[in-house]
């Protein structure tokens, strides 16, 4: 329920904005060349209701749109991906001149993603070689659009990328192989340094990445419980986090991991200006029980060391997951307390919910109880410098297709209609408040 308190305010200088991927939102998919995800995408029973992008929100076509209703929203800042796929075909490049021309002249901020989950086909993440080609494609796209843009993001969630993508194979390129994928990992890794260096190269200094993280809570208190947690926790969390704050693997992964991983620390560990941070729900992990789990639609094998358990007694969006807004304060107050003075500033780059409808008071409630949890965490001291809710449009949910909706704009996919929803106005007005209007 949204409380009537006022909204407490921010520090002067708080980036406010929204997200939105390429490959969610920009359709023309015959004007690129074809991803990972077009492959996935085209086997039969891979997509919940059996959809593609190839239209998506036919954002390439519709851009001018999306950038009014972002002028119209009061956003600082809009976080979107530059499709490498699109970066290859002819006339994509222009694409994006386009794009971020536009977002300058209506006054919003271009917050560049540069890999969104959209691998080019014939690419691979088991391969080493992917990781050299990724920052030979983001020194392209500096040189193209760094002269009006300052923020870059190298990656979008590896942890999702290879666990979703690689281990348990319900997203492209829907490969299964468990443990085996932790070379994934790695070379995503690999593949943010490199792009950092690159960025510096073209004179880029506000430079992130955006991970996903959220607290994982023993299932009881029973020993192997809190065990299985741990684990779930190193994997999620902290091997992605520790190498690019600590210069290292947690204990017993940088063995597992491909090349001379001591090297490639160094590389994975070049100094960031922020950290991004990607919160949804936390998550409840027990022992392994034997059998195979639907969770949230995502089939967890039997034979992982763990088991993902329901959080009972809270209220759930349309996807399944727990709203649980005093999770964010809680993943915020632990990475500072983890990493201490290696933690450089923090921007929450995703947050949000799927729920039906224009009168969206659920998504209202969420958004309202998140950013308030937010403020409790700068209050004990995080240094967060920005939040985007996750997302502008409604879009391509991934395996889910269409059946998921996150946005604070309806879009009719069957006529590509943009209908603000209720939760539209409520963040302008949360903005107009914030900025003492």
């Amino acid at each position: 329920m949204v409380t009537t308190n006022p909204m407490p305010r921010f520090p002067d200088g708080f980036l406010w904005g929204v997200s939105t991927s390429a490959h969610q939102i920009e359709g023309a998919a015959d004007e690129r060349e074809p991803s990972v995800w077009d492959v996935f995408s085209a086997e039969p029973g891979r997509i919940r209701d059996g959809s593609t992008a190839a239209v998506a929100c036919d954002h390439v076509h519709r851009h001018a749109e999306d950038v009014a209703l972002l002028a119209g929203l009061g956003v600082d800042a809009y976080r979107f991906s530059v499709s490498w796929p699109r970066m290859l075909a002819k006339g994509g490049p222009d694409f994006y001149d386009r794009l971020v021309d536009d977002l300058c002249a209506a006054g919003v901020r271009p917050v560049v993603t540069l890999f969104h989950w959209d691998l080019p086909a014939g690419l691979d993440w088991l391969e080493r070689d992917t990781a050299e080609r990724f920052a030979e494609y983001v020194s392209e796209v500096a040189g193209r659009l760094g002269d009006r843009v300052a923020k870059w993001i190298t990656l979008n969630e590896p942890a999702e990328h290879t666990l979703l993508g690689h281990a348990l194979g319900v997203h492209a390129p829907g490969r299964r192989l468990l443990f085996d994928a932790l070379p994934v990992a790695h070379h995503q890794l690999l593949a943010h340094g490199l792009a950092l260096r690159a960025l510096r190269a073209a004179g880029a200094d506000d430079i992130g990445i955006a991970n996903s993280h959220a607290p994982t809570w023993p299932a009881s208190e029973d020993e192997a419980d809190v065990a299985a947690a741990g684990f779930y926790d190193t994997l999620l969390n902290r091997m992605f986090a520790d190498p690019l704050l600590l210069g290292r693997y947690p204990e017993g992964i940088g063995e597992l991991m491909p090349g001379d991983v001591e090297a490639d620390l160094r590389i994975i560990a070049e100094p960031l200006d922020w950290y991004g941070i990607n919160y949804y729900a936390p998550t409840s992990v027990g022992a392994p029980q034997g059998t195979e789990i639907d969770f949230g639609g995502v089939r967890m094998p039997a034979e992982l060391p763990f088991s993902v358990r329901e959080i009972e007694g809270r209220p759930v969006t349309d996807f399944g997951w727990p709203v649980v807004p005093e999770a964010l304060t809680e993943v915020l107050t632990t990475f500072r307390t983890r990493y201490g003075d290696r933690l450089p500033p923090v921007v929450v780059t995703e947050n949000g919910c799927a729920y039906e409808g224009l009168d969206d008071r659920d998504r209202i409630a969420y958004l309202d109880g998140h950013v308030r949890a937010l403020h409790r965490a700068v209050e004990a001291g995080v240094d967060v410098r920005g939040y985007f809710v996750w997302s502008l449009l409604d879009n391509f949910e991934w395996a889910e297709g269409y059946a998921r909706r996150f946005g604070l704009v309806h879009v009719d996919f069957d006529t590509l209609e943009r209908t603000p929803k209720e939760s539209y106005g409520w963040f302008r007005e949360l903005l107009r408040a914030q900025r003492g209007r």
